[in-house]
């Protein structure tokens, strides 16, 4: 019996892409295969899907941004709305099932961006909170550049705003309105980038793209205090790198970061309280700029997509030990920069 799993992929649209792929793993071959135009979108960089098969990818068009709804039938999505501002387009998205909301983080602007979920799948806009430009040291940090929004444990709002190098919480009415505005602030040049918690919801691990390093945190109704801040990159390493992804396992005991420029992805053993991590080792992924990853669905396998090298490799995962494995490189796909199980 073969045991097939999917993936959806999506990413830039400057070079060879048209939009939003799909492609199919085989677990007991350890091979990704069948790789399928799944919509044609401009630039969807980062997408997500809802409980109801309702498809949101960040979109572009014509100068301006925003987020795109589709409907998906598990090969092919169909178009439903587009709810676009004039400017760059968002970076992130997420669905909040509960209240019927997606999120969007908007780089560039440096905004968050709240669209209520109709019924039929499609959005509208509900609430716009843009951050003040603190401005962080380093040169690429010119003012407030949100990169990540999506739900904490207590369900309130998380966003990572690179920019300010910190970390915003905000409190959901149910309509989508966002309040109660807390800041935790990194060290100067972090770069916070994405954040992930651990299943009891008492602590935050904190990938900071600038300064490369991992930030563990504890977390309490939307506050967050430091406990540990630790590197991502060997000490021989002299030339660029940013952090991207970061995951953490069902289980809480690994955590992975992907380095770009070292072009690897780092694991940690995370201690059994979930209060520090160790760092065990990095895996060179076998492709330029590894911008996104994701587990599979029984977390044996890695999937790492490649901005750069317009390639997909795949990882065989020790659950003992966290070591991945190369099983399969050099898997064609474009400009990808989300990588979605489903």
């Amino acid at each position: 019996m073969l045991m097939i799993e999917n993936f959806l992929i999506s990413g830039y649209t400057k070079r060879e892409s048209k939009g939003v792929y799909r492609f199919n793993l085989n677990t007991e071959r350890s091979e990704m295969s069948n790789l399928e135009l799944v919509t044609e979108v401009n630039g969807p960089t980062y997408l997500t899907l809802d409980a109801h098969n309702h498809l949101y990818t960040v979109a572009a068009e014509n100068g301006n941004g925003g987020t795109s709804a589709f409907s998906f039938d598990g090969n092919k999505g169909t178009k439903l709305n587009s709810v676009l501002a004039p400017g760059a387009s968002n970076c992130f998205v997420a669905v909040d099932e509960k209240r019927g909301l997606v999120y969007a983080a908007n780089y560039h602007l440096g905004e968050v961006r709240v669209y209520k979920r109709l019924s039929d799948g499609q959005i509208e806009l509900a609430d716009t909170v843009k951050h003040e430009d603190l401005h962080g040291p380093k040169p690429e940090q010119k003012g407030a550049l949100c990169h990540f929004a999506n739900l904490t444990p207590d369900n309130r709002l998380v966003v990572c705003d690179l920019g300010n190098d910190a970390v915003y919480t905000y409190a959901i009415s149910d309509d989508g309105k966002l309040s109660d505005e807390l800041i935790y602030f990194s060290a100067p040049g972090s770069g916070d980038r994405h954040i992930t918690f651990s299943a009891d919801g008492k602590f935050a691990y904190l990938a900071c793209e600038l300064d490369s390093t991992l930030e563990v945190l504890a977390y309490e109704n939307g506050t967050f205090t430091l406990l540990q801040k630790i590197s991502t990159l060997p000490e021989t390493h002299t030339g660029f790198n940013g952090v991207a992804a970061i995951r953490l396992t069902a289980d809480g005991k690994f955590l992975y970061l992907s380095n770009r420029g070292h072009d690897s992805i780092v694991t940690f053993k995370v201690a059994q309280n979930g209060a520090s991590v160790e760092r065990i080792g990095w895996t060179a992924t076998e492709g330029n700029i590894p911008r996104d990853f994701n587990f599979n669905k029984t977390e044996d396998f890695i999937v790492v997509a490649h901005q750069d090298s317009d390639n997909l490799t795949l990882f065989e995962r020790n659950k003992d030990t966290g070591a991945l494995t190369v099983a399969q490189k050099d898997f064609y796909a474009p400009e990808i920069t989300c990588v979605l199980p489903y």
